[in-house]
């Protein structure tokens, strides 16, 4: 067989364990249509490379305006790996204790929010401790992590906490211990990982799940759209118009940045 079978092979796997968490699946969404129902966003975090999967969820192709899509490229520009900038930093800084804290504080987060964190690992301080402060803000939280991975693994903080610790609901990527899929005759390791497949998959179904909720409750949502499926003048209206509703939900996210609770409360 050759490894191109294999990983697809694999690959099937993965679509097995997303369809057996259609139920969970089905409680993210309807979690986070009351946040964009009520006019408030979906925050979405993830540092290195689980960053493609918040560019997943929103803005692209297929997607539609609810969501507050936080990357910090100090935790995931990879591109140039050494040097300034380099992929050392990143990983470094990825276990920094109090810098979620910092990202956080630039948001005006209410407990209307939702949101949804992304760490195969779960180990990792700036995504664990990003959830935790969600949790202390009465923000419900989805997690997607590996769990093969995340239980084989040892968390970064002294208490041995991970993400899943900290999230009212936990979706599984499917992904094996280490993430690679593919042993390679007279290669020491396995190469071709497979969490950024499985979880995408998830980011989809939430999506599609999403759009189906928010569009039988009233509020259809702008969904970006090629122009080849609805022509060039109706795919720069929804994209204009979606942008301008990303645009008006993000700025009630710095209306109140740095007001004391008491002043927030007279106004």
């Amino acid at each position: 067989m050759s490894y191109t079978k294999k990983y697809l092979q694999k690959c099937h796997s993965l679509i097995e364990t997303v369809t057996e968490q259609e139920e969970k699946i089905l409680e993210a969404a309807q979690l986070f249509s009351n946040s964009i129902i009520a006019g408030r966003m979906v925050h979405l975090f993830g540092s290195g490379h689980s960053r493609i999967m918040v560019e997943e969820m929103w803005p692209r192709y297929g997607s539609f305006p609810g969501f507050n899509p936080i990357v910090e490229l100090s935790l995931s520009f990879h591109n140039l790996v050494v040097g300034a900038n380099g992929q050392r930093q990143a990983m470094f800084l990825e276990n920094v204790p109090g810098l979620a804290q910092q990202i956080i504080r630039n948001f005006d987060v209410s407990d209307i929010d939702s949101a949804l964190i992304i760490s195969s690992s779960g180990c990792n301080i700036v995504p664990i401790e990003m959830a935790e402060i969600f949790q202390h803000k009465n923000i419900k939280t989805v997690g997607i992590i590996s769990k093969k991975h995340s239980s084989a693994s040892v968390s970064n903080r002294p208490d041995g906490l991970k993400l899943q610790n900290f999230c009212d609901i936990v979706l599984d990527s499917g992904a094996p211990v280490g993430d690679a899929m593919i042993k390679i005759k007279n290669l020491e390791t396995p190469v071709a990982p497979g969490s950024t497949i499985g979880s995408c998959m998830i980011i989809n179904c939430i999506k599609a799940e999403l759009a189906n909720i928010l569009t039988q409750n009233g509020h259809p949502p702008k969904v970006l759209t090629a122009g080849a499926v609805v022509g060039s003048e109706r795919a720069t209206e929804l994209f204009q118009s979606a942008y301008d509703e990303h645009a008006h939900r993000i700025s009630r996210l710095y209306e109140k940045v740095g007001i004391p609770s008491y002043v927030s409360e007279n106004n």
